[in-house]
């Protein structure tokens, strides 16, 4: 008996598929905060594959599947079985995975075969330098931006009058290459990607299909059933069919909304005061602002995004920002931005939706104040150009909760930051000369840890234009760690004060009973000159000592880079503290410090 030729194989990543349904009962039935935490947790699970943060290599993607099959399609290339095994176990313990059930999933690798390149096999083989490219295409997919997925499981035939493995090699390869020759006509139309799954799975491959208009690919498959290598030698498993939605979408998908959000049409909602789209848009372009708007129209908003308020009793203020940025990125940033926010009581819940073509992120406080403090951060997201701000429930008891806290809101800026920050321990300033605002804390906590804290905090503040610096430096000779931040805006300033107010160890700063005190003296040092900056302080510091007014002063060098120096230095009133910057010895150490320096000195102090 004479036995047949296989073909060869190369194997790229390995594929799960994986088709869930989800209980919409059980979604009905659970409360806000329940599906608040599970759209949250799929959202971030999601996102994050798709991001690759968990592999150098690979794609991942979500779709919403019609029909009664399945809702869901999670689809993973990984370059190791082992990744898929994980990612999948992953995300059975997300919050979300609760309130979904795995009714099918395929397991597969991609393939190239001997029936497209015998040459590609052969040692001493030249591979034309586009067929390795394509090869390479088909073993390491990219999963395409297209709107439709269409997949289906499918095995040779082995009946007893068309057996595919008992034809010969070359007779199987010219099957194959008519077939290809009728999907080469849909090119650029419908994109494939083919996975071995023998000993895998129960059917031999898996075929999958993109195509941004879905009839390109049924009539390609409607064609390739008269070809004999699929009429003689085929059989198929059943078909999904899909469409692709971004993770950060998963609340639009679950609310029964348009996915993807960016292709729904834009619809008008009527308010109590006027037709509009989304929150009303902000004067000062360069500036977005939250409009003040009544709670019955805030509410109806919020319920176009799918969120109740009954399911949020304990919100005082509500606010919503429109963004034009990319939902998905969105949902990362304000992700980062909601584990700061957990840190405080008054923070009920902060989310993304998507809202016709836009992004919607709603934040509930528990009072105005607080509120008002995370506004800082989210009306400076990415893409914001509008936001609407309301009183919820009872507006009086708000206003109690704001009189109850140790200071209130001014008319005076100025004022109004020393107030908010004074029981925080906090310096803020603007420095002489230049348009930005500053902050200094004092921590008694280790200076590592202190700096881990802020290294974390840190890569968050560099998303806003309105940061500047924000670094850890510990004292030369005294036990003493400053946190100094720096922004281009006071509200800005005023808002990263309250989450850095919450790093360990924050003490009052030395001095408490004066009513001046300068926030620093900021210099970067030449590294040749750094021992006689040091020597020059000492000197100076004892004249200092002498001064009338004069309570403490510090030299400090920045963690990162010793030669950026800081000194602290406090005094009883601004006259004590200018009577220095007016003294002669004041004027020399400068004229000394233009030979030592390697940039101009920044001098920040509260007015």
């Amino acid at each position: 008996m004479e036995r047949r030729e296989p073909p060869q194989t190369d194997e790229g990543w390995y594929a799960l598929h994986d088709f869930r349904t989800i209980d919409w009962d059980a979604w009905r039935e659970a409360s806000g905060r329940v599906r608040e935490r599970a759209t949250e947790e799929g959202i971030e699970f999601l996102t994050a594959h798709e991001a690759l943060a968990d592999t150098s290599e690979g794609a991942s993607a979500v779709f919403s599947v019609l029909g009664h099959k399945a809702d869901l399609l999670i689809l993973h290339l990984r370059p190791t079985m082992a990744q898929l095994d994980v990612a999948e176990r992953q995300f059975e313990q997300t919050a979300f995975a609760e309130f979904t059930e795995q009714t099918s999933s395929y397991v597969s690798v991609t393939e190239v075969s001997g029936y497209m390149s015998q040459e590609y096999f052969e040692d001493d083989g030249e591979v034309d330098t586009g067929i390795a490219r394509y090869i390479q295409s088909r073993i390491k997919p990219d999963l395409p931006d297209a709107e439709f997925v269409s997949f289906y499981p499918m095995s040779k035939r082995r009946g007893p009058e068309n057996n595919w493995y008992d034809l010969p090699f070359d007779e199987r390869a010219d099957h194959l290459s008519s077939h290809g020759e009728i999907g080469k006509q849909y090119a650029g139309k419908v994109k494939q990607v083919i996975t071995g799954s023998i000993g895998m799975d129960d059917w031999e491959w898996g075929v999958t299909l993109f195509a941004d208009d879905m009839t390109d690919i049924k009539q390609l498959l409607n064609e390739m059933r008269f070809d004999p290598s699929t009429s003689k030698f085929a059989e198929f498993g059943p078909f999904f069919v899909g469409r692709r939605f971004p993770p950060a979408d998963l609340a639009a998908y679950l609310a029964g909304e348009h996915v993807p959000t960016g292709t729904a049409p834009e619809v008008e909602h009527e308010s109590a005061d006027s037709t509009h789209r989304g929150p009303p848009v902000a004067d000062d372009d360069d500036e977005p602002t939250h409009e003040e708007v009544d709670g019955e129209q805030f509410e109806q908003t919020l319920r176009t995004h799918g969120i109740s308020l009954a399911d949020y009793d304990e919100a005082g203020y509500g606010l919503i920002f429109r963004s034009t940025a990319d939902a998905e990125d969105l949902a990362a940033e304000v992700s980062g931005l909601r584990k700061n926010f957990d840190h405080y009581d008054t923070h009920v819940m902060t989310t993304v939706r998507a809202d016709a073509g836009h992004a919607g992120v709603i934040s509930l406080w528990k009072n105005q104040r607080a509120a008002e403090t995370a506004a800082g951060f989210l009306s400076d997201l990415d893409g914001v150009e509008s936001g609407m701000g309301a009183l919820l429930g009872d507006e009086t008891a708000d206003e109690d909760a704001d009189t109850d806290e140790s200071t209130s809101h001014g008319t005076d800026e100025d004022t109004d930051l020393r107030a908010e920050l004074e029981d925080l321990n906090i310096y803020s300033g603007q420095p002489h000369g230049e348009d930005v605002w500053s902050m200094v804390l004092y921590s008694e906590a280790d200076p590592q840890d202190v700096y881990d804290e802020v290294d974390s905090m840190r890569e968050r503040f560099d998303h806003y234009d309105t940061h500047v610096k924000t670094a850890v430096y510990t004292a030369e000779v005294a036990d003493k760690t400053a946190i100094v931040s720096i922004w281009k805006t006071q509200s800005a300033a005023n808002t990263a004060g309250g989450f850095l107010a919450d790093l360990p160890g924050i003490v009052a700063r030395a001095g408490e009973e004066s009513g001046f005190g300068t926030m620093g003296m900021f210099y970067t040092v030449k590294p040749e000159y750094r021992d006689d900056f040091v020597e020059k302080f000492e000197t100076v510091g004892g004249l200092l000592a002498d001064m009338d007014g004069h309570l403490e002063t510090a030299l400090l060098a920045n963690l990162d880079d010793e030669n950026d120096m800081f000194i602290a230095s406090q005094w009883r009133d601004r006259d004590a503290a200018m009577a220095f910057f007016r003294s002669e010895a004041f004027r020399d150490t400068v004229q000394w410090g233009r030979d030592i320096l390697a940039d101009r000195p920044r001098h920040v102090f509260l007015a």
